[in-house]
């Protein structure tokens, strides 16, 4: 065991962080904190560095052992390049190869019982030299930079220069370059491409040492890790397997809690109703039966209903009209930024009700695309065409679409007059925003808040063609899910950029990769693409002159994922996933109506305590007929939340 912490507690006055949790960390192991945006994720990273105090417990890191952490934020050292930056992580060993270059002029002048001393110290730091692979350091230092998607014109740019994420790639490149015992990751996938996510992946995987991340990527984390360490209203629990298992393994777990549940709330209603009917005969015998269940009742151990993990956003996307079958029709369009290309002659369309996804690396154009089709950007040259009826809905990573000057209630009632006050507030409370927190200006807002905001005004815009560019930036995974829902129950068009695999591969129905300057088309979600892109690759490595041809035509990779049985199974698998989806959101509704009709029967009995109310005999005879309702409708309602539970 590397690291441990033993009923850790953390408080910030009234909010609860964590209440005497534990976990540990085994050598070698690679392992999630996973947890809603708030959970305290990165408090209890920052506890382990020292960086906050625990209010309780104990955190224990193996003796002799060393710990690295990536922050969400960096500051680097200024004036440096971003070569040296990851230089200075093996600094010890371009040190000792100084120290080697200088003996070895130094013993071209020494004799005797002095070179005998110094050949000595030559050997030990050539031998430790060797031992710590120096003559690959500068390799190695190469390669992390690439890996993490920095051109080697990129090595002598000053830091000074660089933008927040790109402060954050070097940061993590210089941490991995110090190989400690520990890593510790605080969404390390933050501003890389997908070539560069994938690179992480497999160094992670082949790291010698522990590795203890903090992301909402699912899809690496499913890469990487084997242990997920959740943190849930305070309390802290642990889980074997990658995020996949944990999520199926919890959700395992909270329905069988959940029908537990009903299932003891089912059999005291049928007690009860049964003592009521045994005390209404009025004779001696069945008052004593009844008295007997009462007392069997009294010794029943409440089962605790499941809470809800933590306030979740509830949206639906609907366009008002329906578009015409061609959407969107992309002609020779050409764009580039201080003379560098970023795509030329670029040709595809869109149809309705096709969910396309736009990948590539960073810096190839993906966002300009899409602020072209905006009109934020005009084209070099080129033009598009909107079909019949199209009406746009956009969403911005960089939330240009908000204003900073405006609260969050304004900004919605600006842009949507016809609304009033009651439904701009239901809107922004399915959001998550309620009370005084409406009244926040845009330019206060984090991140994932300003994300809420920019997707409230996508749903009123009753759009019927979405394009999204990076719309799962600062969600949690929760939220996310709730996106991919949505978008996956919506009937319009949707056209989005994102880095994200596991959303890409959920709601994806068609990949557009931009690559060499265009556009390779492939019919299928993100598993699909890596498939047909594997294949191109092993055709390309076989047959270079063709696979050049193939690799550069949007037709090849159509002809290939026109393929009747992978197709096929793809369309199943689609299938498959739609119809769990609707079963677990007639599941969720079931459960939503149940704690209804439960806290309205409680207010009910409630109001019947009441003197104006038990004075009133009209009043009773009406609130007793509607808790009578009540509780034949959630007879109902348990025996069907039974069966789509199972």
């Amino acid at each position: 065991m590397i690291l441990a912490c033993h009923n850790i507690s953390k408080s910030f006055g009234d909010h609860v962080i964590v209440r005497q949790g534990s976990f540990h960390i085994e050598e070698r192991e690679k392992a999630a904190l996973v947890g809603v945006n708030g959970a305290g994720k990165s408090t209890i990273l920052k506890m382990i560095i020292g960086e906050e105090t625990p209010d309780g417990g104990d955190i224990t890191l193996a003796r002799g052992k060393t710990l690295g952490y990536l922050a969400q934020h960096q500051d680097l050292l200024p004036g440096g390049t971003i070569y040296g930056e990851l230089k200075s992580a093996r600094e010890d060993i371009f040190e000792m190869e100084r120290r080697i270059r200088a003996i070895e002029l130094e013993l071209k002048s020494l004799t005797g019982r002095e070179l005998e001393e110094r050949l000595e110290t030559y050997n030990r730091l050539q031998s430790e030299f060797d031992a710590r692979n120096g003559y690959a350091c500068e390799s190695e230092i190469v390669g992390v930079l690439k890996g993490l998607g920095f051109s080697e014109e990129d090595f002598s740019k000053k830091t000074d220069t660089l933008s927040g994420g790109q402060k954050t790639r070097v940061a993590l490149g210089r941490l991995l370059l110090t190989t400690p015992d520990i890593l510790l990751l605080d969404e390390p996938t933050n501003h890389l491409d997908l070539n560069s996510i994938a690179w992480l992946e497999t160094y992670l995987i082949n790291y010698p040492g522990a590795v203890f991340i903090v992301s909402h990527d699912r899809y690496f984390l499913n890469r990487v890790v084997t242990k997920v360490v959740e943190i849930e209203n305070g309390e802290i629990r642990m889980y074997s397997g990658d995020y996949r298992a944990y999520s199926e393994k919890k959700q395992q777990l909270r329905d069988a809690r959940l029908k537990e549940y009903f299932n003891q709330q089912r059999e005291i209603r049928h007690q009860q109703a049964v003592i009521e009917k045994l005390r209404s005969f009025n004779r001696e015998k069945s008052i004593r039966r009844a008295e007997s269940r009462e007392k069997m009742l009294e010794k029943i151990t409440p089962v605790e209903k499941p809470a809800d993990t933590a306030p979740e956003m509830h949206f639906s996307l609907e366009p008002s009209c329906v578009s015409g079958n061609d959407v969107l029709t992309v002609e020779h369009l050409s764009k580039q930024f201080d003379g560098q290309p970023l795509f030329t002659d670029v040709n595809f369309e869109i149809r309705r009700g096709e969910h396309v996804a736009i990948i590539g690396d960073n810096g190839t154009g993906k966002t300009t695309l899409l602020k072209i089709l905006n009109q934020v950007v005009p084209a070099d040259s080129g033009a598009f065409t909107l079909g019949a009826k199209v009406k746009i809905g956009y969403y911005d990573q960089e939330h240009h679409v908000l204003h900073n000057d405006k609260t969050i209630f304004d900004e919605i009632s600006d842009a949507y007059p016809s609304l009033n006050n009651t439904q701009i507030r239901n809107t922004l409370a399915a959001f998550q925003f309620t009370g005084d927190e409406v009244f926040q200006e845009i330019r206060s807002l984090s991140g994932g808040e300003k994300g809420r905001v920019s997707l409230a005004k996508l749903m009123l815009s009753e759009a019927n063609f979405l394009i999204l560019d990076e719309p799962t930036n600062h969600l949690d995974i929760a939220s996310k899910e709730i996106l991919e829902e949505a978008l996956n129950n919506y009937s319009g068009t949707l056209l989005y950029v994102s880095h994200d695999r596991y959303f890409i591969n959920s709601t994806a129905s068609r990949i557009l990769e931009l690559v060499n300057r265009t556009f390779v088309n492939y019919i299928g979600n993100y598993d699909y693409y890596l498939e047909k892109k594997e294949e191109l690759t092993r055709a390309c490595a076989s047959a270079p002159a063709a696979g050049a041809a193939a690799s550069s035509s949007p037709a090849s990779s159509d002809t290939g994922a026109k393929d009747p049985g992978s197709r096929l199974s793809w369309q199943e698998q689609k299938e498959q996933q739609a119809r769990e989806r609707k079963r677990k959101n007639e599941l969720k509704k079931t459960e939503e109506e149940i704690s209804r009709l439960e806290e309205r029967n409680a207010q009910i009995d409630h109001e019947m305590t009441l003197e104006e109310v038990y004075s009133n005999s009209v009043r009773c005879q009406e609130l007793a007929s509607e808790h009578a309702e009540n509780e034949e409708k959630l007879a109902e309602l348990y025996e069907l939340w039974e069966m789509l539970a199972e």
